[in-house]
């Protein structure tokens, strides 16, 4: 008989393997072993680091292309349109008073970088009195009403003169009388400019459905925005037919033509599933406000050529200035609380 060992010194035989031990025990990975995993991971890990690199390279060649046709960052650009644009609806449909902050936000970078803008071109600007009768202004229009408002803007204008005129009296520079009245004009167009402009759309969105509306003309400004850059980047490539090339070369017909087609197709669109009015009366809306943006648009071009500047700021990226942004919205309110008087009534109920 073979010999058995003693109950005492005997090793369980694994049924797996058939290895001696209660677990199987494994031989520790050989040195080269290790070598060769550290190897290949060395490999993938530069592999795709060559990959990323490459394709930033490729991103970075397409966006400079973009900024060579286009003029700025567009990438950067659309981020920042698309979260200020959610900031807007988002205060416009939930919290409807939460969109004044909005406003009074965009108010004080308006009015500030236009002051700054104004003072470079040797003006004098008193920014306090502009912001405080500009936080009146726009809070007379969300509370008080529109004849209430009238007067508050009258009072804003005469308290933005005749503090210029009181700083000018206790400054004693011998600044000559023609500066002087080039100041106190500026000072009320200041206030009319940014703040009143601003101000009328709080008046339309303290009406019933307000709301609506100043969404509606935001995005028509918008749409007519970005019609008129897809279509004049398109077709008017190079500025083959100006529009006003003594404003504004790089605008276009062909851009106005997208502009128009976006601002009526929207404007019909709107008035059918958000306006609760005619489409017809979509498409005078969006005529309307297509006119006062076209209008606006090209009136701060042709006070930044008056300036002698490009941009008001570079305090949005890819946009410019706060006012390179508002200059189509601006003048828009107004055409918007019109079209509300007018057309609201025909709304279905």
């Amino acid at each position: 008989m073979p010999d058995v060992p003693e109950t005492g010194d005997a090793e369980p035989v694994d049924p797996l393997d058939g290895r001696r031990g209660g677990s199987a025990r494994r031989s520790p990975a050989t040195g080269e072993g290790v070598t060769a995993i550290e190897s290949q991971l060395r490999a993938m890990r530069s592999d795709a680091e060559q990959h990323i690199a490459h394709a930033r390279a490729e991103f970075d060649q397409a966006n400079e292309r973009l900024k060579q046709r286009t003029g700025r960052d567009v990438i950067v650009a659309t981020l920042i349109g698309v979260a200020i644009g959610a900031i807007v609806i988002a205060s416009l449909i939930f919290v409807k008073w939460a969109f004044v902050l909005f406003a009074a936000a965009a108010m004080v970078l308006g009015v500030l970088e236009f002051s700054r803008a104004l003072r470079v071109a040797g003006r004098r600007v008193d920014v306090v009195p502009q912001l405080v009768m500009g936080f009146v202004l726009l809070l007379s229009g969300f509370f008080l009403g529109a004849w209430v408002h009238w007067i508050a803007v009258l009072v804003a204008v005469s308290v933005v003169i005749v503090w210029r005129l009181v700083a000018q009296l206790f400054a004693a520079d011998g600044r000559a009388r023609i500066e002087v009245v080039g100041d106190v004009l500026v000072a009320g167009f200041v206030q009319l400019y940014v703040p009143f402009l601003t101000s009328v759309a709080m008046i339309l969105l303290a009406q019933p459905r307000g709301e609506w509306w100043v969404l509606a003309f935001l995005i028509l400004a918008v749409a007519a925005d970005t019609g008129a850059y897809i279509s004049g980047l398109t077709f008017g490539r190079g500025g083959r037919h100006p529009m006003a090339p003594r404003i504004s070369p790089k605008k276009t017909w062909e851009g106005f033509a997208g502009a128009c087609v976006a601002a009526l197709v929207a404007g019909a669109l709107l008035a059918a599933f958000m306006l609760q009015v005619p489409w017809w009366a979509g498409l005078i809306f969006g005529a309307v406000v297509l006119a006062t943006a076209t209008v606006g648009d090209l009136g701060e071009s042709m006070v930044k050529r008056d300036l002698g500047i490009k941009d008001m700021s570079s305090w949005l990226p890819g946009h410019g200035g706060v006012l390179d942004r508002l200059d189509s919205i601006l003048p828009s309110a107004t055409a918007a609380l019109v079209m509300f008087y007018l057309l609201a009534p025909l709304g279905v109920s």
